[in-house]
């Protein structure tokens, strides 16, 4: 996020797109209702009647997979209704001239035809966000996993540099992360081209200083996506994966793809704080403690790092991961030497000028933002305020282009996916109160659609996809367009991502997730 959480409440409008926040982030959430209650306006670009459509001003449904081509429309808008804030463009943007080249190409009209959204829509869409200083963009999963997921996020940087809304307070582009250390993981590396702090792979100066305080040589080669590494464990070019808190088999797409490469890899090893659908191929598992049985910091969504203190002594043979990390890495002969939590983040301190300013006892008084370069800085509530990283902002064309898979006479549903407010992913499962609230899957089914097939509320159907096959009861609702199918992933009984589509983003290499056609057929008696 280039801001930050506390100031959503004084937003005076909010862009979401492809966020469910209410359900997937229903803290931000909160405030964002609570905003508009005081007479913020909302606009949700949603294909789903989502919670938060019932508090907006706005709702551009638009179709599954048009967003390049939405985005693109609203910044159409904007410039040609003298909106664009030109003062900002000049001082602090380059590349103008071939993000006009292809963003004038989006009329109304064709955007409204792509997307079938109304023009009218368009339009209040885009002077809201445009004539409201306080505006600001939040989007998460549903803008990045599509096959276009980096044009996406790229173009709502563009949006947002258009009209000014970066680089303030109560403004900016706020991704909602995942999970609550999403964010930190990638600070740290957890990224195959990128060392802790976001130094390229292979980058001279900044390798060398990584090799010089480790003292070894580093691989000047960027490593595997997910898919890759499946893929290549098909074509035995991988031989053995350490999977560490992800448990693929349900959350990855094509699920059946990723059984068949975890059935014939020659030695897996799963760490973990329960047994999951994964950990069952493993040849090792290495029990994990989990956030209440460790001690050490989380990054959030809001690149706030926060301390994590030890509540509970972990069970039976469980052990913090930085533990099991520092043993693992002496057997094979490379002894790390960290004795505490506060050891390791000491290291982190002296190699990620972002964290060098944060130390555990300014945190043990309040977390901190980073960036904070030193101890006196009070961390960073808002991102570019004066310059972007690279100096200007650059801001490019992104034509639209039609997702992976589309509908056809044999598969006439679109399939997207997502999560639910009673559950998270796949281990709250492991939660008896959780599980009382939803216990299983239920999968949303336009009424009319219902009709059509002849189908009850609470009937159970099976869902085809070009990949695989599941069963799944549906519940009966407008929440969804007709020919559109929602379902979450959090249910082994009915595991979503065998159906899925692996197709990916060309360089995150994200799936995409929220666009794939199935048929929809009556079980037999």
């Amino acid at each position: 996020m280039t801001n930050s959480i506390s100031e959503v409440g004084f937003y005076d409008a909010f862009l979401l797109i492809g966020s469910n926040a209410a359900e997937a982030h229903p803290i931000i959430g909160n405030k964002m209702k609570r905003a508009a209650c005081r007479g913020a306006k909302v606009i949700v670009a949603d294909p789903r009647q989502v919670e938060l459509v019932d508090y907006a001003e706005v709702w551009l449904r638009l179709k599954p997979g048009t967003d390049t081509a939405l985005i693109n429309g609203l910044i159409n808008i904007i410039i040609n209704e003298g909106w664009a804030d030109k003062e900002f463009i000049a001082e602090r943007c380059e590349g103008y001239d071939r993000m006009w080249a292809v963003v004038q190409k989006y009329t109304p009209t064709r955007v409204s035809r792509i997307t079938g959204v109304p023009e009218d829509k368009l339009y209040a869409a885009a002077e809201i966000y445009a004539r409201t200083r306080r505006a600001g963009i939040f989007y998460t999963l549903g803008i990045t996993e599509h096959t276009t997921g980096t044009a996406n996020v790229m173009n709502l940087a563009n949006l947002a540099m258009v009209t000014g809304h970066v680089g303030v307070e109560h403004a900016g582009v706020n991704p909602l992360r995942g999970q609550n250390n999403v964010q930190g993981a990638c600070d740290m590396g957890a990224l195959p081209n990128l060392l802790p702090g976001y130094v390229e792979v292979g980058a001279a100066v900044g390798a060398a200083m990584f090799e010089e305080k480790w003292g070894t040589r580093l691989s000047g080669a960027a490593g595997l996506r997910i898919p890759e590494m499946f893929d290549m464990v098909l074509s035995g070019d991988v031989k053995g994966m350490y999977i560490m808190g992800e448990d693929p088999v349900l959350t990855d797409p094509d699920a059946n793809h990723v059984r068949r490469a975890l059935e014939n890899i020659d030695f897996l090893v799963v760490q973990d704080i329960f047994l999951s659908e994964t950990a069952k191929y493993a040849d090792v598992v290495l029990p994990a403690a989990c956030y209440a049985e460790k001690d050490g910091t989380f990054t959030n969504t809001e690149r706030r790092v926060q301390r994590v203190r030890k509540a509970v002594e972990p069970p039976g043979r469980a052990r913090p991961d930085w533990e099991i990390i520092c043993d693992l890495a002496g057997r094979l002969g490379y002894e790390m030497g960290f004795a505490s939590p506060q050891e390791v983040f000491e290291e982190i301190r002296n190699l990620t000028p972002a964290y060098a300013g944060i130390t555990y006892a300014r945190l043990d008084i309040a977390g901190l933002q980073w960036p904070c370069p030193d101890v006196d800085h009070p961390g960073t509530p808002f991102l570019h305020q004066t310059c972007f990283p690279r100096g200007r902002g650059l801001l490019q064309g992104f034509e639209h282009q039609e997702p992976a898979e589309l509908t056809s006479d044999e598969y006439p549903f679109l399939l997207s996916t997502g999560r639910r407010l009673s559950q998270y992913n796949v281990s709250t499962r492991n939660s008896t109160i959780l599980e009382s609230l939803m216990p299983c899957e239920l999968a949303e089914l336009n009424a009319a659609d219902a009709g059509r097939l002849g189908v009850t509320e609470g009937e159970t159907l099976r869902f085809t996809s070009r990949r695989g096959s599941i069963t799944c009861r549906v519940t009966l609702t407008d929440r969804v367009p007709p020919g559109m199918v929602f379902m979450s992933f959090h249910f082994r009984e009915t595991p979503v991502n065998e159906l899925t589509n692996s197709a990916y983003d060309p360089v995150a290499k994200t799936a995409e997730y929220k666009v794939c056609a199935v048929k929809i057929e009556k079980t037999q008696a």
